[in-house]
């Protein structure tokens, strides 16, 4: 096993009391709320007192998902010398998602006329009669049936032409003219999280996946002094697609609803609108001038279904690229690894990541040395040189 980063903080029991109180103060308050969303309880692996560690990671699920989600990435860090705390993204502790998420929404005054409008319409209608109701049976339209949905509303809706600028354009000065959003607790969630952390010593660093990778780096551009090292899966700084994009943004009225990845839930399109508009929050100068002193280690795949692969290049080259100590690496899309490239035994785009203990591997070398090995990510064989990830049991 080789690694340059020495175990660099020994904790007190007294700092991991008060640490724990306060975490458990939150997950409390939780699991006590009656919206509380069942398995989404956040939770934590910390080493006993008087034992050194290389630091705590504060690990953010992707979207839809629940704290468990990454838990044989946070086990094997725990038993290679991390603290970790896998928490929950802003909303998602709770249901039902179209009250408890983060949303874009159009105003009233601009909803309620237009969703009349839309009931009214004949071919609007008929489609959303024909719609899915069971919620696991709900699937995003192709492209090519986005792409006429919008062209109905913009039919029926003129004012749209001059509504779509203002929610696709980063920063636009007139989006809260036209829409409510909260989509910016996404990081006053996380701030309150890594508040929970402040009695913590050694380093803090931020690991996420897809919207909770744009949480991880929003998190460390916000507090560059306290946040070590980023590792960002998949971030979703961007939505993949300029038709997805439109749709996902205009198409609220229609009551359309996307698949949830627990069973029997699903959550209104608005909130992927909400996640891009959080993208393009980690994307302002201020924020990539920021994660240039953070380093960062990004990792995509070719075969990408949410996250904007070119926006992900620019974004890294932005914050200095490999000259600034940050660190990339892109699936081929011959690796068949897709969105979810996290998690070993989730399935999606019929595809699975066969090299997630690699993955975990790289994720390791990067925390504790600030490199990674590009040969070893599609490597199903691991690096004996590195701590072994476990198999699946």
């Amino acid at each position: 096993m080789t690694t340059n980063l020495e175990l660099s903080a020994t904790p007190t029991s007294e700092q991991i009391s008060r640490t724990k109180a306060k975490i458990d103060a939150y997950i409390q308050s939780v699991e006590a709320n009656p919206n509380f969303r069942s398995g989404s309880t956040p939770y934590y692996g910390f080493h006993e007192a008087g034992k050194a560690i290389h630091g705590t990671v504060v690990i953010f699920h992707g979207f839809s998902g629940k704290p468990k989600q990454m838990s044989k990435l946070s086990d094997y860090l725990f038993a290679n010398g991390f603290n970790y705390y896998q928490t929950n993204l802003a909303g998602h502790a709770l249901q039902p998602p179209s009250k408890f998420w983060c949303q874009v929404d159009l105003k009233p005054e601009i909803y309620k006329p237009l969703r009349e409008k839309v009931q009214k319409d004949s071919v609007l209608s008929n489609y959303i009669a024909n719609f899915p109701t069971d919620p696991n049976k709900f699937q995003r339209p192709s492209l090519q049936l986005q792409a006429s949905l919008v062209a109905r509303l913009l039919l029926i809706e003129p004012r749209l032409v001059d509504i779509v600028p203002a929610v696709e354009r980063d920063n636009d000065p007139d989006f809260y003219r036209y829409f409510d959003s909260n989509h910016m607790e996404y990081l006053t969630h996380a701030q309150q999280r890594l508040a929970e952390l402040d009695d913590m010593p050694g380093p803090i660093y931020t690991i996420g996946l897809s919207v909770g990778a744009a949480i991880a780096l929003g998190l460390a551009a916000d507090k560059p002094q306290r946040i070590s090292k980023v590792v960002s899966y998949a971030p979703l700084l961007k939505l993949h697609e300029p038709m997805m994009e439109r749709y996902v943004n205009l198409a609220g009225p229609l009551d359309i609803h996307e698949k949830s990845w627990s069973p029997g839930e699903s959550f209104p399109i608005g909130a992927l609108t909400a996640a891009a508009k959080y993208g393009a929050f980690v994307r302002e100068s201020k924020n990539v001038k920021a994660l240039q002193q953070v380093p960062t280690f990004m990792v995509l795949t070719e075969n990408e279904d949410a996250a904007n692969i070119p926006t992900n290049q620019k974004f890294f080259n932005d914050i200095g690229g490999n000259k600034k100590g940050h660190r990339f690496y892109m699936y081929p899309a011959s690796d068949l690894v897709p969105h979810p490239l996290a998690e070993p035994d989730v399935k999606s785009q019929g595809m699975t990541n066969r090299f997630w203990q690699s993955l975990y591997q790289e994720t390791y070398r990067f925390l504790t040395t600030g490199e990674i090995n590009p040969g070893n990510m599609s490597n199903t064989e691991q690096d004996p040189k590195l701590p072994l990830v476990p198999p699946l049991k």
